[in-house]
């Protein structure tokens, strides 16, 4: 149970931080040593972040259905990520497979992170061409040690979104391609899971607890200009893993 609990908390913060929570979780799963029902485990722990996705942004969510304008932005954003996806999706996902490529990414994710100080501020709300580049950036980020919430966080700062909204909106308009991504992982487990109900149950609790936990905090750090802090850990993490995996 403790590892699960574990997990659950993991996914819970690294969802929403811009520090990969894929990334993460492979590295847990390794050092924890388990291999069995991995598919399936990841997946329902995403049930938790998502459910907190959905209560931390409900509002956001409500007036979304009200603006014809954010409606569209959030599709040509979902459309810029599945064309990116369906396209690139395996050469992406073959990144996987290698500790080497993983270590990498999470120093080029920390760089990117870097970056954030030298972006001009921004004091508007996202437009078409915003959506799309932010779009693509969420396709990319399919790339196991690359953040979701990063990439496309700064994407949108890099535009001259003002910080509070890029912070919304990329989470809001992430909401059409993480359901989406959910229900494709979904349709491939085997539910004859070898896990106890009751830890599940327990995982999925601490995954939705420190989702919110970290949406508020995340919104917290945005708003008082600390994100490229993040930049630092990533890079240490990287070498970190080099270095104990002597790469």
């Amino acid at each position: 149970m403790l590892k699960i609990i574990f997990l659950g908390a993991l996914q819970g913060l690294t969802e929403f931080f811009p520090v990969s929570s894929s990334g993460h979780l492979v590295i847990a799963q390794h050092f924890l040593n388990i291999d069995k029902d991995i598919l399936f485990l990841d997946t329902f722990l995403h049930i938790g972040t998502i459910l907190a996705l959905l209560t931390f942004f409900l509002k956001d969510i409500i007036r979304a259905f009200k603006s014809l304008r954010t409606l569209k932005c959030i599709a040509v954003a979902t459309f810029a990520t599945a064309i990116i996806a369906i396209v690139f999706k395996k050469t992406l996902e073959s990144l996987f497979a290698s500790a080497h490529y993983t270590a990498i990414q999470f120093m080029i994710n920390g760089v990117i992170l870097l970056l954030v100080p030298f972006l001009k501020k921004g004091d508007r709300k996202p437009g078409i061409a915003d959506s799309a580049v932010m779009g693509i950036a969420q396709g990319v980020a399919i790339i196991p040690a690359i953040s979701r919430s990063g990439l496309t966080i700064v994407s949108l700062l890099a535009r001259g979104v003002k910080k509070e909204e890029a912070f919304s909106f990329s989470f809001i308009a992430s909401i059409p391609a993480i359901t989406g991504a959910f229900l494709m992982e979904a349709k491939d487990i085997h539910f004859s899971s070898s896990y106890n109900p009751r830890d599940l149950t327990v995982g999925l609790i601490a995954s939705y607890a420190l989702g919110i936990l970290s949406l508020f905090a995340l919104g917290k750090i945005i708003k008082n200009q600390k994100l490229h802090l993040f930049g630092y850990y990533c890079i240490l993490l990287g070498m970190g893993l080099l270095f104990i995996f002597k790469i």
